[in-house]
C-alpha cells in the first residue's frame, strides 16, 4: 500500500486486488486488525473487512489472504477458506 493510502486518498480503481500476508494485531473487541505483507508493509483492516471474510477470530502469524478495492482492505479471511459469495 501506498504513503497515499494512509493520507487518506485513494486510487481509482474499480477491481478487487487480491493479496496475502501475515496478521501482526488483531483486537476482538474492535475486530480491527493490521497484517504484514511479505514485504513487511504494514496493511490495517476495519471490522467491516473482517465480518466480510465471516471469520470469528484472527491470532497474530496468521497467514491471510485479503481483498483490496480502491486501495482499501474489503476483505479478510484465512488463506484455506474462499471467498464468501
Amino acid at each position: 500500500m501506498s504513503a497515499d493510502w494512509a493520507c487518506g486518498e485513494r486510487a481509482s480503481a474499480t477491481y478487487a486486488v487480491v493479496m496475502q500476508g501475515t496478521v501482526r494485531d488483531f483486537d476482538p473487541a474492535s475486530r480491527c486488525g493490521s497484517v504484514l505483507l511479505d514485504d513487511g508493509s504494514p496493511v490495517p483492516f476495519d471490522s467491516a473487512a473482517f465480518a466480510a471474510g465471516g471469520l470469528r477470530l484472527l491470532r497474530p502469524g496468521q497467514r491471510v489472504r485479503m481483498e483490496t478495492r480502491d486501495d482499501r482492505v474489503v476483505l479478510i479471511t484465512i488463506l484455506t477458506l474462499r471467498s464468501p459469495g
